[in-house]
């Protein structure tokens, strides 16, 4: 009997997280789809989704409620990381593209350094040696290097300086807090596109319905606020 009870305990256990699992399946997709507004065409959505389950599935494992964090949330955070390796491992944005979006980043930190404030794209294009429409091209080309979201900067962080325990640096305090003060620090139109698009989920297409400007204007706009906050968050990388 004792036997039988725990046989019936562990398959009950095994077929609740089979549900949650296929409860989240949308989850996954709606991050794919999310994400495919950002990257080049080359990309499968397929390809994206099914590295997403895995992630999921892992998510699955290694949840602990006891953590902290909803199980959602925690989910989220490892299909996206299942997504970007996906993406990182198959070479799909040529290099010339990072290339591109180093050397705009690193234009956009040279402004703020040397005036203290929000780098204005004139300034940017300046010190590039490039005209205006030159720079705004720049950044629609860089776009697939600038895709951001918190599970990148956590990726990013220097592996000496932070615990493998993703919990643990997700909910770091600290780093939240330095988060949202560049995300608070950025030009308006900027912290705009950026909460329509994390917080509110739509789609470029969505936020430019929503501002009066094209879908390639949105674009820019949000590879400008990328590679902005990835300038600020510099520390954390």
């Amino acid at each position: 009997m004792k036997g039988l009870a725990t046989y019936t305990a562990t398959a009950t256990a095994s077929a609740s997280r089979d549900d949650e699992v296929t409860q989240h399946v949308g989850l996954v997709k709606r991050i794919a789809n999310h994400l495919m507004g950002r990257l080049p065409a080359t990309v499968q959505v397929d390809d994206l989704i099914q590295a997403g389950l895995i992630g999921l599935l892992e998510a699955q494992k290694q949840y602990d409620p006891g953590r902290g964090a909803n199980f959602e949330t925690y989910a989220t955070i490892r299909i996206r990381g299942a997504m970007l390796d996906e993406i990182r491992s198959n070479n799909w944005t040529p290099r010339s593209v990072f290339r591109k979006g180093r050397l705009l980043r690193e234009a956009i930190q040279t402004v703020e350094n040397e005036h203290g404030s929000n780098a204005r794209p004139q300034q940017v294009a300046d010190t590039l040696g490039v005209s205006l429409d030159a720079y705004h091209q720049m950044l629609t080309e860089a776009q697939g290097h600038s895709m951001f979201s918190l599970d990148e900067l956590v990726e990013g962080v220097d592996e000496s300086r932070c615990s493998p325990d993703i919990y643990q640096e997700v909910e770091t305090d600290e780093f939240k807090h330095s988060l949202a003060e560049a995300i608070e620090s950025l030009p308006e139109r900027e912290r705009m596109v950026v909460a329509l698009y994390y917080n509110e989920e739509l789609t470029l297409r969505e936020i430019g319905e929503v501002l009066g400007v094209s879908e390639s204007r949105v674009c820019q706009i949000h590879s400008q606020a990328t590679l902005r906050l990835q300038s600020r968050m510099q520390s954390w990388l």
